[in-house]
């Protein structure tokens, strides 16, 4: 056989036989095929050793707390990112960058109260969203407009606050009917008198009071500069009109002195 021919020879056919490494696998994952399921190993980050080449990362019923930034390394095929019963509390507007294949993004069951419009702004592939049962009472519609590609949104079981800070979301809601998954569970919680009220069930007319008193941040500049304006402009008047009063006394009580002395003093 030609393998056997010399030592330069028979160490080319070792290396050919040789089978090829396996992509990295961190420790606390089990990976196949781009799929690394990192799961129910308590981690509390996200891990760093994952294979490029991953296009679905499972990392759900862990203690994540934090995405701070670029909390994951560079993923550029990962379509999904499942990250369900953490302790997520906390996304930095820089911690996705790097996943913009992404297609996919589980996030409920997590402890999140805001995010902030530049959150998914990364993420310009997603088609779907699941913010479900966190601690959301408002959503800046902002933060779903940053997502061109989105097709599917979950946000049953937050506690919504059903007051005139909803009104830009429900304006949301109401124009992407087609793109809310589970309308009916979208409950208010507070007000009180509003508790378990759906709110896709909200019309034009429930926040007329809202947009008849809303106003813009032009009306407030103009507040503050008319305020202190006529505040000061009000002092002015005041002290005017109180000179002319003075002076008008004066004046009366002096005639009143000249009359006397005449009267006085006789023809």
């Amino acid at each position: 056989m030609g393998c056997w021919r010399g030592p330069s020879t028979v160490l080319a056919c070792l290396l050919l036989l040789r089978p090829l490494p396996s992509p990295a696998c961190p420790a606390a994952c089990r990976c196949s095929s781009g799929e690394a399921d990192c799961s129910k190993h308590a981690l509390r980050e996200v891990p760093q050793s994952l294979s490029a080449n991953t296009s679905t990362l499972w990392l759900g019923y862990n203690f994540i707390t934090v995405l701070g930034p670029r909390s994951f390394p560079p993923l550029p095929g990962l379509l999904l990112l499942s990250l369900p019963h953490n302790h997520l509390g906390l996304i930095h507007s820089q911690a996705l960058v790097g996943l913009g294949a992404l297609q996919e993004l589980d996030l409920s069951n997590n402890y999140l109260t805001a995010l902030t419009p530049e959150t998914f702004l990364p993420l310009t592939s997603l088609a779907t969203l699941n913010l479900g049962s966190n601690r959301l009472g408002e959503l800046d519609p902002r933060v779903l407009r940053a997502l061109p590609q989105l097709q599917a949104l979950l946000l049953q079981d937050n506690p919504w606050v059903c007051s005139c800070g909803i009104l830009p979301l429900w304006h949301w809601l109401s124009h992407n009917r087609e793109k809310v998954q589970e309308k009916s569970l979208l409950l208010c919680r507070v007000p009180e008198h509003l508790n378990e009220y759906p709110i896709m069930a909200f019309r034009n007319e429930s926040f007329r009071q809202c947009q008849e008193t809303s106003l813009s941040a032009q009306h407030y500049i103009t507040f503050l500069i008319i305020g202190p304006f006529s505040f000061m402009a009000s002092i002015f008047f005041c002290t005017f009109m109180g000179s002319i009063i003075v002076v008008y006394h004066n004046l009366r009580r002096e005639s009143h002195f000249w009359r006397r002395l005449r009267i006085c003093r006789g023809p």
